[in-house]
């Protein structure tokens, strides 16, 4: 590679890209040097008149992802050393950099990354042929022989590339399909949190770039939406450098190219990641030594602002009457044939698919609490609130779970409009609407938090579920004030950034010549920070800027897509709500018993205190192992590992917790991770505990009856075994039932089938074996017995000892089968248990109703042998003894119609 480099970069070409960034950089610098007075003029006005739009609703988290990583993995990087596939771990902090390394422990010791790749200007594929693609555009005009064998033999089936027109290309690969859609969603939130542009924070570097820059291209007549915006300004101006470079490279270097078609691709690509190392070197010191010569004049500028703000002001305007009077006329012309036709088309394309990407965002915060509160049912209370509030927390960075969200936006198409105006791809709304969905998931989860934290300190006695709801309604309602304001803006901003660049297109030719004798109407002590070609944009944008609003204001009054009007306020508006904004973070895990795994870095000193906090850092996004994958031949062998270091990764869920090996029982529901949002499958469902218990009894059972007997030592387990032996139990208890009344009523015996298919292995069994298991059943029914009363309430002994006697009497003898039977089939099956899991890995809870899990309980079929309430108060096997132990049952809390 170093050879290939050196010998068509030689001196003579390298002499041509230094001289060409010189260029670019010259007339940028003098255009932002221009601009920086203008935005600080601007920003001096804007502090000492004041202004704003609506105030918004929901408060704002300053620092989101503070001690927070997004995700850490392993999957397969192809090596162009020596074009091998290679399995390495991949970290992704806070800054959405993909930090690569050898190994797992390379990273946990602190060493540093093989290599980082920032995501900025990238674009994530999901298969060869996009990318082949996309990669045929890099030389096309060479004519070469196309080699029959791939570009690329992908070690597995499922491909992910990173594609970039100047940078050199990454390929990673995993072995199942749930990884690839985990690992592209992680992916392209590094993209469009990269792409995101330059920070809004700084009110006078940042317009000044932006405006630098956009005036260089259309000096250069490019007037629309450019999709290499993105990154940091030395990245931007590369790109600005390369986009002049590139053609011109490309017609020297591209005949003295050798091999086939695919083999001048790829020296194509590791030269232009040469040129665009080099060219972001030079442009980042040029761009550096501009800004500090700006910063050090700025007190000066700022002081004669200040001083001559009025007299500034009024020459301003009355140049700008001057310029309207003589674009004007023009523009009204061209707004009214080529413009105002195509407002409300436009503006409806940009307003479906995004008013459903926020719908989707609203739809999923408010079924993350419900699962939540369903969950603190079944789980007793405020013991899992700081386990679940950690990660309701980090929603809005849940790539995967914001998904979903994203997904709708990408629907946006402007089709037959992109050549009209010169956009050059929808891109660039796409993702600045999904930024501003991910900041608006981010502040009402905030918000959330603020209000739950000082109800739960105010009002301790008052039930937790109740709390969680008045709490959620109240920031449901100011999120649909919220992202109302938020999408009219976005709206109105993505039509400037569509009509502004063809009307200046179509306006410069007739009104640039006779703009510079404006200038002599402005005092030479003021030019600085009056432009003429500042003022002419100006009256330009006001000019489409009323048919933009009263478009917006149309379909706001009309309620299209849930708009508010701009003249409602929010009756219930909370003005005390904003002094919470500044209080520090909120300890859910110390506070209300979570797991808190960052205390034991703070002990530690040194590189070793840096590489256990990197080690120990939360993930926003949990990692699973799939079981039942095929490794990969030769070397390339993926070992997914478990770290143990990051709470949702020691939680991660049964696939993991099964994979290690660990035999420990735990409850259901204990073991939930908010891993993947992905269709479920046998390898996801999650390892019921009354499973492994049940096969713990039926080994025992047949080794030796006696066993079956309560001791002390089974006595003395924790409480999490007594309610798994408790729930087995019952399950065996059920099954007899089902054999009672398969027997007494034959009419009915296929629909019993149905709901009980463990009584067909029991009707197949042979009567010589149940006769012989008699004297086992009944140790065994007697040892269940015992167990019970000594573990259930006392209202749920009463109500069912009735019940087990009578099965005593009239089953006995089909009663070992069936809890063999049923313990054999228990944990593969999570239908026999009639309790429905949610996608988090809870159990569900009927007596709990919700707007979206309420259709699924209907249609849940009742069986015909349950119509005790012995059953009943068993239905959840575990949850519902904790709830009768305290003496409540699971109440129906009002839902959210909103």
């Amino acid at each position: 590679m170093g050879d290939l480099i050196s010998t068509h970069l030689d001196e003579g070409k390298r002499e041509i890209i230094t001289a060409r960034t010189k260029e670019v950089m010259g007339e940028f610098c003098q255009l932002y040097e221009k601009q920086y007075a203008v935005a600080l003029f601007n920003q001096v006005r804007f502090d000492v008149e004041g202004g704003g739009g609506p105030q918004p609703q929901l408060l704002h988290r300053k620092v989101p992802l503070e001690n927070k990583s997004i995700f850490s993995g392993a999957l397969f990087q192809y090596l162009e050393e020596n074009k091998k596939w290679r399995n390495r771990f991949v970290f992704i902090p806070d800054s959405y950099a993909i930090n690569y390394y050898e190994n797992k422990q390379a990273h946990d010791r602190g060493l540093h990354p093989k290599g980082t790749i920032n995501c900025a200007g990238y674009k994530v594929l999901t298969s060869m042929e996009a990318y082949l693609e996309l990669l045929n555009t890099a030389l096309p005009d060479v004519k070469a022989k196309v080699s029959s064998s791939p570009f690329l033999k992908c070690a597995t089936q499922f491909p992910l590339i990173l594609w970039h027109p100047y940078a050199r290309h990454h390929y990673f690969c995993v072995t199942t399909e749930k990884e690839h859609q985990k690992w592209n969603a992680v992916f392209q939130d590094c993209v469009r949190h990269t792409n995101n542009g330059l920070s809004e924070e700084n009110k006078v570097q940042t317009p000044a770039f932006t405006d630098a820059v956009r005036l260089y291209r259309q000096a250069h007549g490019q007037y629309g939406t450019w999709d290499m915006m993105c990154g940091t300004p030395t990245q931007i101006l590369a790109n600005l450098v390369m986009e002049k470079l590139v053609p011109e490279l490309r017609d020297l270097i591209a005949p003295r190219l050798k091999g086939k078609l695919f083999e001048k691709q790829k020296s194509w690509i590791l030269i232009c990641d040469a040129v665009y190392g080099l060219v972001q070197t030079q442009t980042q010191a040029e761009y550096q030594a501009i800004v500090e010569r700006c910063e050090a004049g700025r007190p000066p500028l700022e002081n004669s602002i200040r001083t001559d703000m009025d007299q500034i002001i009024t020459s301003k305007e009355h140049v700008t009457g001057k310029v309207r009077a003589l674009v004007l006329p023009k523009a009204e012309k061209l707004l009214k044939v080529s413009i105002q036709p195509y407002i409300g088309s436009i503006l409806e394309a940009l307003m479906v698919p995004t008013s459903r990407g926020f719908s989707e965002v609203r739809e999923v915060f408010f079924r993350e609490l419900v699962d939540m509160s369903k969950n603190l049912l079944n789980q007793g209370g405020k013991e899992k609130l700081g386990e679940h509030m950690e990660k309701i927390s980090m929603l809005a960075f849940h790539p995967v779970k914001m998904q979903s969200c994203y997904e709708k936006v990408e629907a946006l198409s402007l089709e037959g409009l992109q050549q009209r105006f010169d956009v050059s791809s929808p891109s660039v709304f796409v993702q600045r609407a999904q930024i501003l969905m991910r900041e608006q998931m981010d502040d009402a989860v905030y918000t959330f938090e603020q209000l739950l934290h000082q109800s739960l300190a105010s009002q301790e006695g008052e039930d937790m579920c109740k709390t969680i709801q008045r709490c959620q309604d109240r920031v449901i309602k100011k999120f649909d004030y919220d992202s109302s304001t938020v999408r009219k803006r976005f709206f109105r901003e993505a039509l400037l950034q569509i009509f502004i660049p063809y009307m200046l297109k179509q306006l410069s030719p007739s009104c640039s010549t006779e703009l510079p004798r404006f200038q002599e109407l402005i005092f030479e002590d003021f030019s600085r920070f009056i432009l003429v070609e500042s003022i002419f944009e100006e009256v330009v944008l006001q000019t489409v800027m009323k048919d933009i609003m009263m478009a917006v204001k149309e379909a706001a009054v009309q309620r299209r897509h849930n708009l508010y009007r701009d003249s409602i306020v929010l009756t219930d508006s909370d003005p005390n709500l904003h002094l919470l904004e500044d209080n520090p973070a909120i300890d859910w895990a110390g506070q209300y018993g979570g797991q808190d795994e960052e205390g034991d870095a703070e002990t530690v000193d040194g590189a070793d205190g840096e590489a256990q906090r990197r080690r120990r850092m939360k993930q926003v996004v949990s990692m699973i192992q799939i079981d039942g994958t095929t490794p990969l031949p030769s070397e390339s062998c993926l070992e997914v590992p478990g770290v143990e270091g990051i709470p949702e990764e020691s939680e991660a869920g049964p696939d993991v917790q099964a994979s290690s090996g660990s035999e420990a029982p735990m409850p259901n529901g204990a073991t939930s991770a908010e891993d993947v949002q992905i269709p479920d499958s046998p390898e996801a469902q999650p390892a019921l505990t009354n499973g492994n218990t049940s096969k713990k009894e039926e080994g025992s059972s047949q080794e030796s009856p006696v066993e079956k007997e309560p001791t002390q030592e089974s006595l003395g387990q924790d409480s999490e075994n007594k309610l798994a032996i408790a729930s087995a139990i019952q399950e065996i208890e059920d099954v007899v039932k089902e054999e009672e009344n398969q027997q007494s009523l034959e009419a009915t015996t296929q629909k019993a089938e149905e709901i009980s298919p463990p009584n067909q292995e029991q009707k197949s069994e042979p009567e010589k074996q149940e006769e012989g298991d008699t004297s086992v059943n009944d140790k065994e029914e007697h040892a269940s017995t015992d167990q019970k009363e000594m573990e259930a309430p006392p209202d749920s002994v009463e109500e069912s000892s009735p019940t087990e006697e009578e099965e005593i009497t009239t089953a006995p003898s089909n009663e070992a089968e069936n809890s063999q039977t049923a313990t054999e089939d228990d944990s593969h099956s999570p239908s026999e248990l009639e309790q429905p899991t949610t996608d988090s890995g809870h159990r569900d809870d009927s007596g709990f109703q919700s707007p979206t899990n309420g259709a699924a309980e209907e249609e849940k079929p009742q069986s015909s042998h349950s119509p005790s309430k012995a059953t009943e108060n068993h239905n959840d096997s575990e949850t519902g003894e904790e709830l009768a132990g305290k003496g409540a049952t699971p109440e129906t809390p009002p839902t959210n119609e909103e």
